[in-house]
């Protein structure tokens, strides 16, 4: 009987595999209604789910607006960061 030997070698390239955040910081020049719109663009939320971020950043002056890995926290600050709000993306959880 044949036997198949698995000679896979591991590296030492870490991966990320931790959730990232996207934060939104609220600004006196872009127009409410372009931020919910924006958010449901690059986050893929619903109007009601937008609508509660943007409230919250105008109130609180920041919100968490999308977790994901950080590649695609990366790409919804960019989309966001179009209409002139501020964006960073953080580690969820700072391990």
């Amino acid at each position: 009987m044949s036997q198949v030997i698995d000679e896979r070698q591991l590296t030492d390239v870490p991966v990320d595999t931790r959730r990232w955040m996207t934060v939104i910081y609220n600004n006196d020049q872009t127009p409410y209604q372009s931020v919910v719109l924006v958010l449901m663009a690059a986050t893929g939320c619903d109007l009601q789910e937008a609508s509660i971020e943007t409230w919250e950043a105008d109130t609180f002056g920041k919100a968490c607006v999308h977790f994901a890995l950080k590649d695609e926290c990366l790409r919804a600050a960019e989309v966001i960061s179009t209409i002139g709000v501020k964006t960073e993306v953080l580690p969820e959880w700072n391990d």
